[in-house]
């Protein structure tokens, strides 16, 4: 395998387990939807910079999506179409680690949200980059392909 895809394909590895982490918790009652949101904008940053890295593009250690989306756009403009429905996961890097005042707590339609715009951008991305070499770890977990 190609050593870049090699290195991107890490990265998706440890995207869908963030994705998997959040279909799982999801279903738990009384879940924490805080927890579920945040690995989804995990999920969603690990696909952009694998992409990235299969591209040989560097990028700063930081977890802002249009950040991301940005430097994914100088390879191809169609990442620009992610834009919207990334800033909502975007928040969730940071700002939904900490306890607020008041706290606010996230329901689990927000959840559910979160999980659909991470799938949406995980194959995204995935239809981005020879498919045929990376491993596929949702076909067991209900993800979309």
């Amino acid at each position: 395998m190609d050593e870049r895809l090699n290195l991107a394909n890490y990265w998706f590895k440890k995207a869908d387990n963030d994705l998997k982490n959040a279909r799982i918790v999801i279903e738990v009652e009384d879940a924490p939807i805080d927890t579920v949101c945040f690995h989804c904008q995990q999920s969603a940053e690990k696909y952009l910079k694998g992409f990235l890295i299969y591209h040989n593009i560097k990028f700063e250690k930081q977890h802002d999506l249009d950040y991301l989306i940005d430097l994914c756009c100088q390879i191809d403009s169609s990442f620009d179409s992610l834009r919207d429905i990334a800033e909502n996961l975007t928040p969730y890097a940071v700002e939904i680690r900490y306890p607020t005042n008041p706290f606010y707590e996230y329901s689990v339609e927000e959840g559910r949200e979160a999980i659909k715009i991470a799938e949406d951008i995980m194959v995204f991305v995935r239809k981005k980059l020879p498919v045929d070499s990376l491993n596929n770890l949702d076909n067991d977990s209900g993800g979309n392909q």
